[in-house]
């Protein structure tokens, strides 16, 4: 309080930070010491006020040199992220003037002692508040013979953590240093140690200035832990742990989850959180309504915004016609094809006082927050319908995008006759398929035996027999849905086009009961088409449920994480690999923390909405063990070991694809050729030889950690890559780059597009065939005189396509910030010449692409890609803007 006898000036002396000690006796030598320094002021925002009691405090917390040498005049300049509540008042500039305190680094050692050269000090002020950009400055006294600055030393002295942007020194006389951070830095309060940023020039560990080498150290050590305690949110802290949180065994039984990783249930790591065990289960963690991600994996502003805001709305977009009788029935389904129309094209007037169910506790806050006023709902028509009405319930389309839609990377070659399954036959009954050569030469019309099929590669189906049938006995104990093991036989036409030839679903012997197993073909008669239909309903939902579990959250978030926690625990800030990868590992821990809270976590949208249910996470744990295999995740090893594509030295890309016109696989590896030559660009650059790449300890312990910690469960492997050499290097990081870009981008954007209309993409089939059960003579009846409410019947109910279209919706987006593939040239890049032009050409092989594309598109020749009401293949075109388009490959698995 300012009594009638304290000044302005004491006032404002009295808010500001007092002084360490040091700095208190530094004080007092200033003024017998003050000819021998010229101390520069630093420039005052408008809103400063210049009292004579605060410009004296701020002159006194000015460094002084650390030794006798001349000095010179070096300013630092440090951009913040604003504040938010009160960033502009009077008072808060008055209070953090002086919140940052800078340490410049030598890289060298000192000559005469052989130890660290003492950091040159001061505090920053700040200097301007203009356009949402908020500046601090530092004036320092450097000595001529302090030699080149590696590194900035930062503690921030605020009570609450603060976002540092970038750091710009100028004065020195080998030109301005550009630091990058883009960094939250804590407050000392919370954590005493000062944050390291190096500066831009990337340094294997061999190369690292003598004067930087203990901080590159300790930076790391800093980022690993101590391997216990709970993380805080301010933390830096990357770990290992199980997926030991989907489950809540302390609310419900019926929510209690297998621990996934271990002997038991194969998995990747997550990263670890440190949280307690429940009470019920001391294998399991106990959940909490945020999960810790590492600081700086946290989604930014403008992105936290964006995906707030839009999963908000994909609560609301679930309160649709029919609301009331919706919570009331939950098993209520869609009477008519019509009313799934009606999703798209009628606006919703929402009862504003009505919070019922699944509502009750969101409705009205989020009515005010963000739609007060408005109370009008409705889902945007996704492209598909938007062309073609009716184009799901043709066969044509059904087989196109098998090669062109969502999930691509399920369709393999027949390499063996008959089809048979590898599982025990003493549990799950007799392993050959039912579909036979004579059923097949009859469905093909004769134009070739099934041999010559086999030998000219004609035949390719989708296999998700021997993955579900396990499950097929369980999955059928849960309540509203069912489950079968698949087989989907086609035939490659001679315009590169498949042709469905059958459909087999599988039942094992359950009790009492044999095995049952029957074939569904395409057919003209009543009957049969219309099993037909029904049997592409279920194998829809297989296929939805693999792209989903596997596809999707398995091979791209779920194995990514491991790379991203070794990556930072063993790779160095300054190591060129560090920054080559980083851009590729924006935001993919904290999604995948989000999944973890509320997509694939136990009674969560994926468990309520797919066929497998609570079993669903479980299944990708198998696909994992049985089929995940680093070396296989690159695109060309991919195509091949499906026997989509054959070596070839003569062909473009070095391979042949076994269909020419697949879309995914023609695109895709022109973007993983553009890959490949950047990343071989940029390694060769700073490995000479095979000797470089084996002495980067850095480097051997990030891989090393990946095998045995993030993929603990198959680190015995032989199909591991060594790194050996530059090419080993090369090969492995194009495949996390592409597994993080291209793989994810093709099987993520076009979630709304193809499944926001559900029949094309129906997440579960809830009944039975109609003739799988001959005493249930009502649903055979009911078949037979209104097959398409039976059909009807099978698809989700209203409020599980509702969620499961509003999740699409969000899942597709662009972000306003999201950064795309070859786009934005990082700063460390942009210093070095010769990665400069290398990234130059990366961008401009992939606007050619996006041209290509184009081109491709228009080519009415290529009928899986285009053609009249055909959605054209464009989830590889590199660049698009924000929202749902169908298109655009990020850097990373951001969404």
């Amino acid at each position: 309080m300012i009594n009638s006898t304290t000044t302005t000036s004491d006032y404002m002396s009295s808010l500001l930070p007092k002084p360490p000690p040091l700095l208190m006796m530094m004080m007092k030598l200033r003024s017998v010491q003050q000819h021998h320094f010229h101390h520069i002021k630093p420039k005052a925002s408008h809103s400063s006020i210049h009292a004579s009691a605060t410009t004296h405090l701020l002159d006194s917390l000015s460094q002084t040199s650390p030794s006798s040498n001349p000095l010179s005049t070096v300013t630092a300049t440090v951009t913040v992220k604003p504040d938010g509540l009160f960033s502009r008042t009077f008072l808060s500039g008055l209070l953090y003037r002086n919140a940052l305190h800078l340490e410049l680094v030598s890289a060298d050692l000192d000559p005469d002692t052989g130890l660290e050269k003492e950091t040159v000090k001061s505090y920053a002020y700040k200097v301007r508040h203009k356009d949402g950009v908020v500046k601090y400055e530092a004036k320092f006294r450097v000595p001529t013979g302090f030699g080149e600055i590696g590194a900035v030393l930062v503690e921030n002295e605020r009570g609450k953590e603060i976002y540092i942007e970038n750091i710009v020194i100028r004065g020195l006389t080998y030109g301005p240093i550009n630091v990058s951070c883009n960094s939250w830095v804590h407050s000392k309060h919370d954590n005493p140690e000062k944050r390291v940023f190096f500066t831009q020039k990337s340094y294997l560990p061999s190369d690292t200035p003598s004067g930087l080498r203990r901080l590159r150290e300790k930076d790391m050590e800093d980022k690993r832990g101590n391997g216990g305690g709970e993380r805080k949110s301010y933390d830096r802290i990357y770990d290992y742990d199980t997926y030991n949180d989907l489950g809540n065994p302390d609310q419900s039984q019926d929510l209690a989850r297998p621990v996934l990783g271990g002997n038991n249930h194969p998995y990747p790591r997550r990263c670890r959180t440190g949280r307690s065990s429940t009470k019920t289960d001391p294998s399991s963690e106990s959940r909490s309504s945020s999960v810790y991600v590492p600081r700086d994996e946290a989604f930014s502003d403008v992105k936290q915004a964006t995906f707030s805001a839009k999963t908000l709305r994909s609560v609301l977009h679930a309160l649709v016609p029919q609301i009331e009788m919706l919570i009331l029935d939950p098993n209520l389904g869609f009477t008519y094809f019509t009313d799934i129309d009606q999703l798209f094209n009628q606006q919703v007037v929402l009862p504003k006082s009505q919070k019922i169910g699944f509502f009750r506790s969101l409705l009205a806050n989020i009515l005010k927050v963000l739609l007060e006023g408005v109370d009008i709902l409705e889902f945007e028509t996704p492209a598909m319908m938007n062309r073609d009405t009716f184009a799901w319930f043709r066969d044509e389309e059904f087989c196109r995008q098998t090669l062109a839609g969502l999930n691509p990377l399920s369709i393999q070659l027949v390499k063996e006759w008959p089809l048979k399954s590898k599982l025990d036959p003493e549990i799950y009954g007799p392993p050959e398929s039912n579909i036979t050569t004579e059923l097949v030469e009859r469905h093909i019309k004769g134009v070739m035996s099934v041999e010559e099929a086999l030998e000219k590669r004609k035949m390719y189906m989708l296999d998700y027999h021997d993955l579900l049938l396990p499950y097929v006995n369980k999955v059928r104990e849960l309540e509203g849905t069912t489950l079968y093991g698949s087989r989907t036989l086609f035939f490659l036409t001679p315009d590169d086009t498949l042709q469905p030839v059958a459909i087999e679903l599988v039942i094992p012997p359950m009790g009492d009961k044999p095995q049952w197993k029957q074939v569904f073909t395409p057919s003209h008669d009543a009957t049969a088409c219309w099993l037909w239909k029904l049997a592409k309903a279920h194998v829809s939902a297989h296929d939805a449920g693999y792209h989903q579990l596997v596809i999707h959250w398995l091979r791209t978030h779920c194995c990514t994480e491991p790379y991203i926690i070794a990556a930072n625990r063993q790779l160095s800030e300054m190591h060129p690999i560090y920054r080559l990868l980083h851009p590729h590992f924006r935001y993919t821990m904290e999604i995948n923390a989000l999944a973890r809270e509320s997509l694939i976590n136990g009674g969560g949208i994926i468990e309520t909405t797919f066929s497998s249910g609570k079993y669903s996470v479980e299944i990708s744990s198998i696909a994992y063990d049985q089929s995940w295999r680093f070396d296989n995740e690159a695109l060309p090893a991919d195509l091949i070991q499906r026997g989509m594509a054959v070596e070839d030295p003569s062909a473009k890309h070095g391979l042949r694809l076994m269909i020419q016109d697949y879309p995914y696989a023609s695109d895709g590896l022109i973007l993983w050729d553009a890959i490949k030559q950047w990343v071989t660009d940029y390694v060769n650059h700073y490995y000479a030889d095979a000797s470089s790449v084996v002495s980067d300890n850095e480097l051997q312990a990030w891989w090393t950690e990946v095998r045995t910690e993030g993929h603990a469960d198959k680190k015995d492997e032989p199909w591991w890559p060594v790194l050996r050499t530059p090419t080993d290097v090369i090969h492995t990081l194009t495949t996390i780059i592409w597994v993080a870009s291209g793989h994810h981008a093709a099987v993520n954007f076009g979630q709304y597009v193809y499944g926001g209309y559900f029949p094309n993409r129906p997440t579960i089939a809830r009944t039975k065939l109609p003739i799988e059960d001959p005493s249930d003579g009502e649903e055979h009846k009911l078949f037979l005189e209104k097959p398409e409410v039976s059909l009807l019947k099978c698809f989700p109910t209203q409020i599980q396509a509702t969620k499961v279209m509003a999740v699409l919706d969000v899942l597709s987006s662009h972000s306003p910030d999201e950064e795309y593939i070859g786009e934005k040239m990082e700063p460390s890049w942009e210093e070095d010449p010769v990665i400069k032009t290398a990234f130059e050409r990366l961008n401009l092989k992939l606007k050619e692409l996006d041209a290509i594309i184009d081109q491709r598109n228009g080519d009415l020749n290529l009928k899986n890609r285009t053609g009249a009401g055909v959605v054209a293949y464009e989830l590889l075109k590199p660049f698009s803007t924000p929202g749902v388009t169908g298109k655009g490959v990020p850097n990373s698995i951001s969404i």
